[in-house]
């Protein structure tokens, strides 16, 4: 775990600029939303997910998370089928300001084309791209 500006950057996960994070666990792929934007947005309130068995398409939106500050769009970091939707962040949005790495997940998709990785940061350009904000 590497902080920068007080932001968590943890080790062995791909970012994107739209504020996800994806750890590649064999052939799925886990998708949450960065500490920095949960800072950023501050109080979450609402998080609206997709339905398992739907497809995301990376750089599509796939859902939405309210703030007491904001609605922001869930961008996808990856295309893929949605195979768990993590229920307990609809019931329990504070999950994602309380924990964003581990209880604060959005989804498990089968990634359909793990060429896009190659489209996210590692966690070195991460750590980098964080220093910019």
């Amino acid at each position: 775990m590497v902080k920068v500006n007080d932001v968590e950057v943890p080790e062995g996960l791909y970012y994107t600029e739209d504020y996800s994070w994806v750890k590649i666990e064999g052939k799925k792929a886990r998708i949450g939303i960065t500490d920095y934007a949960q800072k950023q947005l501050r109080e979450i309130v609402y998080a609206e997910l997709p339905a398992e068995g739907d497809t995301i398409k990376q750089k599509d939106p796939y859902g939405t998370v309210e703030s007491v500050k904001a609605v922001s769009d869930l961008i996808a970091p990856l295309s893929g089928t949605i195979e768990q939707v993590n229920g307990d962040v609809s019931s329990s949005p504070e999950l994602l300001n309380e924990d964003p790495f581990e209880k604060g997940w959005l989804l498990v998709i089968a990634p359909s084309n793990m060429d896009e990785l190659k489209k996210l940061m590692d966690h070195a350009k991460a750590v980098e791209w964080h220093k910019s904000l």
